[in-house]
C-alpha cells in the first residue's frame, strides 16, 4: 500500500513547529529511540521496536529508528531528560515517571480509579487532553504523543494476604505515580523502581510486593517464583497510556510528511499494543493459574472502598497544589464524568447483561 493511501496528515504536527521543515534530499535521517524497558521486553518494549519499525516502513526507508533498552544508552528514568537535551530524538515510558518534572504528567499515564483505555483514547484524541500534554511538554522541548495502552492492570503480586486496609500498613510495595501516593496514604511506602529491577528486588526482600502490568508481563518476569498471591484488579492503573517522547527541534527538522507519519506511527502502535495485551493476557493468566498454582484474589471490597476514597483525596490535593495540574484534572474530570454516564448504559451494562 503506498504511502498516501494510509497516512493521514497529522492535525497536531502543523502547531508543534514554529516554522516549516527543510528536507535533505536523499539523505537518510537516522534518530535514536531511548526507552524506560528491559530490551526486548514483551509488550512495552517490543512495542517500541514495533513503533521504530513502523516509522521506518512508513518512510519508505526515509527514516531509521534504533531503540535503546533500558540502561543500554542512558538509565530507564533518564529518558525524559535525555530526549529533553537531545542525547536521543524519542523516547518510549511512560509519564507518570515524571511527576518530579510537573505533577500534572501524571493524568497521561494513569489516575486511580480513573480512565480506562477506551476511554483514555477518547479523551486524548477527542476530548482535548492531547492539546494539553502537548502544552505541558513544550517546556521541556518535547512533544508527547500516545503510544501503547496495557488496558486493566492487575493489582499487584504480594507476600501475604490483604484482608483489610491494615494489611497496606507499613508494607513497602513497587508502584509509581499517583497509586503510589494512594499506597502511602493508606500506611504503605512507595517504592519507584525500573521493571528490570523488580524480580530481584522482591526476592531479596527488598520490597514485600510489587505491581507490574498484568499476566503477560507478569509472567514472563517470573514474578509468580517470588510471591504468592496474585490480587486484582488494577484500581491504580485502569487504562495505562504509554508515551512516546519526541524531541521538539528534531521534530521541527523533519519535512512535513514525515512529521505525519512519527504522529501516526505512534496512534498505529497505541491501538496495536492494546489489542496485543488484550490477547495475551487471556493465555497467561491460564498459564499462572492451571501451571504455576498461582493463588488469584480480589481486593476485598472495603478495601478497594477505601483505597478510591483516598485517591479522590490525593489526586484533589495534586490538582490543588499546581495550576497546571489542576487544569489537566478538570479537563480528564469532565470527561470521566461524561463517559460514565454513557458508559453505564453501553460498556457496563452489556458486560452484566453478557454475565
Amino acid at each position: 500500500m503506498k504511502r498516501r493511501d494510509f497516512i493521514k496528515t497529522a492535525g497536531v504536527a502543523g502547531s508543534l513547529v514554529a516554522a516549516p521543515a527543510i528536507a535533505v534530499a536523499g539523505k537518510t535521517i537516522k534518530w535514536k529511540m531511548v526507552t524506560t524497558w528491559p530490551k526486548n521486553f514483551p509488550g512495552l518494549g517490543t512495542g517500541a521496536n514495533r513503533l521504530a519499525a513502523l516509522i521506518g516502513e512508513m518512510s519508505g526507508g526515509r527514516m531509521k529508528v534504533k531503540v535503546y533498552g533500558a540502561r543500554e544508552l542512558v538509565p530507564a528514568f533518564e529518558v525524559f531528560d535525555a530526549v529533553s537535551r537531545g542525547t536521543a530524538q524519542m523516547g518510549h515510558g511512560a509519564a507518570y515517571y515524571w511527576k518530579g518534572k510537573s505533577e500534572a504528567a501524571q493524568f497521561f499515564a494513569a489516575v486511580p480509579f480513573g480512565l480506562n483505555a477506551q476511554e483514555m483514547n477518547g479523551w486524548l484524541y477527542h476530548g482535548g487532553g492531547m492539546e494539553l500534554w502537548t502544552q505541558l511538554y513544550a517546556d521541556f522541548d518535547l512533544i508527547p504523543a500516545a503510544a501503547g495502552n496495557t488496558g486493566v492492570q492487575m493489582g499487584g503480586w504480594f507476600n501475604k494476604e490483604i484482608n483489610s486496609l491494615r494489611d497496606l500498613r507499613g508494607l513497602k510495595m513497587r508502584i509509581p505515580g499517583l497509586g503510589g501516593e494512594v499506597l502511602k496514604r493508606a500506611g504503605g511506602t512507595p517504592v519507584s523502581l525500573p521493571g528490570g529491577e523488580i524480580y530481584t528486588s522482591l526476592q531479596s526482600g527488598n520490597i514485600d510486593a510489587t505491581e507490574w502490568v498484568g499476566p503477560y508481563n507478569d509472567l514472563a518476569f517470573g514474578l509468580y517464583k517470588v510471591a504468592k498471591y496474585y490480587y486484582y484488579p488494577g484500581w491504580h492503573e485502569p487504562g495505562t497510556t504509554l508515551e512516546a517522547l519526541i524531541n521538539r527541534k528534531a521534530f521541527a527538522a523533519l519535512p512535513a510528511d514525515l512529521q505525519s507519519i512519527v504522529l501516526n506511527a505512534c496512534k498505529v502502535v497505541n491501538q496495536d499494543m492494546l489489542a496485543e495485551y488484550t490477547a495475551r493476557n487471556n493465555t497467561a493468566l491460564h498459564t499462572l493459574v492451571t501451571k504455576h498454582k498461582v493463588d488469584l484474589r480480589p481486593f476485598p471490597e472495603d478495601v478497594l472502598k477505601k483505597l478510591r476514597s483516598l485517591s479522590d483525596e490525593v489526586v484533589a490535593e495534586v490538582a490543588a497544589k499546581d495550576a497546571r495540574a489542576r487544569k489537566v484534572f478538570d479537563s480528564f474530570r469532565r470527561f470521566r464524568d461524561e463517559a460514565r454516564a454513557w458508559h453505564d448504559i453501553s460498556e457496563l451494562a452489556y458486560y452484566q447483561a453478557r454475565a
